[in-house]
């Protein structure tokens, strides 16, 4: 299929690939960054003090 539509098609399907894989190492970047900069502020260590709140459960988690 790509090899009749040359270089083109190539260097399209490369940049897509390219910006996907960009895209989620941003995603994972971000994250951590946002978890550990509110697990280490003032409020973040505030709330685990007086709530006792530890680490995050989504609503996935029904481990009781």
């Amino acid at each position: 299929m790509l090899s009749n539509m040359g270089a083109p098609a190539f260097v399209l399907v490369f940049n897509i690939v390219f910006l996907i894989v960009c895209v989620f190492i941003m995603y994972v970047v971000i994250t951590k960054a946002v978890k550990k900069g509110i697990n280490q502020s003032v409020v973040g260590k505030f709330i685990e003090k007086n709530y006792g709140v530890k680490g995050s459960k989504s609503d996935l988690d029904n481990d009781k």
